[in-house]
């Protein structure tokens, strides 16, 4: 009777040791955790691998396992990451850009709703209330926001700009001007680079926003402003002026290595987001200047990176801890400043953020404020594809009237434009 008590005590804690190790939900857990995004380049590595000390400042003991996927604005991390959450293999936790993007994980089915979080974190009263809208999907939070990033800065060599006595542009006829001036000095005016796609379909948001203006801007992904438009039409044909001033390898080179051009002095300006400060930063380069591109003065086109928690994860408490240390201040402050970008909490520490970001942050509080298409604020996945698809084949095409047409029926079909 004894030895039957003995063995079935054994069985049991055989039984509950195993329900621990596989979890409630049926899920293995180990002491890892899988944080998946698509930071490769400089100062993005260097942000993420200062957030991970955060971590491992507060949870020593667990193994972070880094699964990035290389790829600017996560272009291929995307596909990869769907195709997992829909295979039942999600990693712990998942970079998203702020925004409507969350729509192309469907979160009904594939995350976790972060309310509690937000609550227990006091997250709601440390971040303003523009992003706080922002994150939220059908009432609900499904990530947590590190950063804030501009995407329309203008980038230049202050060398090249000083030997030829020249200062940013304004306006795009004051872009012209200069960009013929250092062309006619064999010096590359504007520098891109769109291998990956996006990078034209980014530098093309920007010119939108300085043609048509906040209000007009934001109309395109309401329904508000036509893509037939007039306005439009004079963005494209700007922008179709400024590609003859590129570098002739632009379709063979990413951001950064567009970005060298400005190192090596061979190039003058990119329009680039703001990572590319942190990128500046990690190649040990100082002599560049930031300014607003033509028209966008006083207008800040913002995009925010953030965690999710998916549904099934593995490990799912060193998860949870994870978005409490990513939305905290010592986290953001950790992450930020290495990253290129500023927190998306109000109360972090400016001295530690160098002279651009505390400029982008006091920009932040007064700007306009127009979400970024490129980086999953504006509209949905799908509509944004097809917007970066589009500006991608212009860029070789440079048809006009045929990329406002196929612009126009990206929209309809995304049943925004009437």
């Amino acid at each position: 009777m004894f030895r039957r008590i003995r063995v079935l005590t054994v069985l049991s804690l055989l039984l509950i040791g195993a329900i621990m190790q596989v979890g409630w939900a049926g899920v293995a857990r180990t002491n890892k955790l899988e944080i998946f995004s698509w930071w490769t380049a400089g100062g993005e590595a260097e942000g993420l691998s200062g957030l991970f000390s955060a971590y491992k400042r507060q949870y020593p003991n667990v193994e972070i396992v880094n699964a990035t996927v290389a790829g600017g604005a996560g272009t291929n991390a995307k596909a990869v990451l769907a195709t997992r959450l829909t295979g039942g293999d999600p990693p712990d936790s998942f970079q998203v850009h702020a925004g409507l993007e969350i729509e192309k994980y469907a979160p009904d089915r594939f995350l976790e709703s972060i309310d509690s979080l937000y609550r227990s974190e006091g997250w709601e009263r440390a971040l303003p209330r523009g992003v706080l809208t922002l994150l939220q999907f059908k009432g609900h939070y499904y990530s947590v926001p590190v950063n804030i990033h501009r995407a329309n800065v203008l980038w230049y060599s202050k060398k090249v700009f000083a030997d030829n006595n020249l200062q940013p542009p304004k306006t795009f006829a004051e872009f012209f001007q200069v960009a013929e001036t250092l062309k006619a000095k064999g010096i590359a005016p504007f520098v891109m680079g769109d291998k990956e796609g996006w990078e034209a379909g980014h530098v093309f948001e920007v010119v939108l926003i300085g043609v048509l203006g906040a209000d007009g801007y934001r109309g395109l992904w309401t329904g508000k402003t036509a893509w037939t438009s007039p306005r439009v039409t004079e963005a494209l044909n700007t922008f179709k002026r400024m590609l003859t001033y590129t570098n002739t390898d632009h379709a063979a080179l990413t951001w950064d290595g567009a970005g060298q051009y400005l190192i090596d002095g061979k190039g003058a300006m990119q329009i680039m987001g703001d990572w590319q400060d942190g990128w500046f930063q990690s190649k040990k380069f100082a002599d560049y200047g930031w300014a607003p591109p033509p028209g966008t003065t006083g207008i800040f086109d913002a995009l925010s990176d953030s965690f999710a928690l998916p549904r099934r994860a593995k490990n799912r408490e060193n998860a949870l801890n994870w978005l409490k240390i990513a939305g905290s201040k010592a986290g953001q402050e950790a992450f930020n400043p290495k990253k290129g970008s500023i927190c998306a909490r109000t109360d972090c520490n400016q001295s530690l953020f160098n002279a651009y970001l505390q400029s982008a942050a006091k920009d932040w509080q007064k700007d306009a404020l127009v979400p970024s298409v490129m980086h999953g604020a504006a509209t949905i996945e799908s509509w944004a594809t097809k917007y970066k698809d589009i500006i991608a084949l212009f860029v070789t095409s440079g048809d006009v009237a045929r990329t406002q047409t196929a612009l126009q029926a990206a929209c309809k079909d995304a049943k925004v434009c009437m």
